[in-house]
């Protein structure tokens, strides 16, 4: 790892405003590709996040047998059955399913809980390679079914999203995670440059940076070290793509109103018994905020 020269970044983007003759499709159609069985609550909870963080519409995508629970999970999104064998493995054509409804979205957001299986891994693989022109974030499950992280994705159009925590990072990169940790910015700046992506690096003043520029979240407390709390991140970093942020600024601001909600979120509820589940309840009051900013 080497250190970068980055400039240091402390101003937020500007929340886009909404016009008085928008509609629905304004604000973006977002695609969440998560969940198997078991792990239905990451589809749910990555859906969730996105409604809250203003996307237009949003569909999620996840095996068909466990279509019914997602679906029940809110009623603001629709859902798409990915189709399955009988043991819960993808079906044969699955991948090219997701990514034709990818073509149709303005914002693809895979990962969360998708699984380990082999043909999970082949699914993300598949689709992201289909859909090089959508702006893209990937968590949890689609990172891991990228790692080690190649170059393979340095000349997209449309730089990738990745948001690993450090043992993530560590799968990605190669690099002990103890040395992440020791040189957090420049690992992070090091690996985004390389790849020509957008690294938002979890943790205690989450890092997010395209390898020349670098932002250290300030926001969030220890109550977010719950699971779940990193699948609504990614909804709401898709949902701001979808309302036109660069992937950069719409990484920098998802970060600052996730850990601003669980700041919220704590005052009220406390540190404890703080939930993933209760992020995008907070969600409104973030972007309340600003909304009436400057």
């Amino acid at each position: 790892m080497s250190d970068r020269d980055v400039t240091p970044i402390h101003v937020l983007p500007r929340f886009p405003r909404r016009a008085a003759d928008g509609h629905k499709g304004s604000y973006g159609k977002v695609l969440v590709v998560a969940g198997s069985r078991g792990m239905t609550g990451a589809a749910i909870l990555c859906g969730r996040g996105a409604l809250r963080a203003g996307a237009g519409l949003v569909q999620v995508a996840c095996p068909v047998g466990v279509q019914p629970v997602v679906a029940a999970g809110c009623p603001c999104y629709t859902t798409f059955g990915i189709r399955q064998h009988v043991d819960g493995a993808f079906g044969d054509g699955a991948a090219a399913d997701v990514a034709e409804w990818g073509r149709a979205a303005d914002v693809l957001a895979i990962g969360p809980g998708l699984g380990h299986a082999p043909d999970a891994v082949a699914l993300v693989q598949d689709v992201v390679y289909e859909l090089p022109r959508t702006p893209t974030v990937i968590d949890a499950d689609g990172l891991n079914a990228l790692a080690p992280f190649t170059g393979a994705f340095k000349d997209r159009p449309v730089p990738l999203i990745l948001t690993p925590h450090p043992g993530e990072f560590s799968r990605l990169s190669g690099v002990a995670v103890h040395e992440i940790q020791a040189r957090r910015e420049a690992a992070a700046a090091d690996f985004a440059a390389r790849f020509g992506v957008v690294l938002l690096l979890k943790g205690s003043g989450t890092i997010v940076t395209d390898g020349r520029r670098v932002y250290r979240n300030s926001t969030g407390n220890p109550g977010m070290a719950t699971g779940g709390t990193g699948d609504v991140l990614t909804g709401v970093i898709a949902a701001l793509l979808g309302q036109h942020l660069s992937p950069f600024d719409a990484a920098v601001l998802g970060a600052w109103a996730h850990g601003k909600a669980g700041d919220l979120a704590a005052a009220d509820l406390g540190r404890t018994g703080l939930t993933a589940a209760d992020l995008p309840e907070y969600l409104p009051y973030v972007f309340r905020e600003l909304e009436a900013g400057p």
